[in-house]
């Protein structure tokens, strides 16, 4: 999982990576394709 400062550049790299908070954190998670996983926070 990778830390970024914007995950607006993440988003958009696959159309399955939805954009999820949970716990102050933003993480954006993609239940197709495992490997598009970040968080930010």
């Amino acid at each position: 999982m990778k830390v970024r400062n914007s995950l607006k550049s993440a988003k958009t790299r696959d159309k399955n990576c939805v954009v999820v908070r949970r716990k102050g954190r933003v993480y954006i998670i993609n239940k197709r394709n495992k490997r598009f996983k970040a968080r930010q926070g």
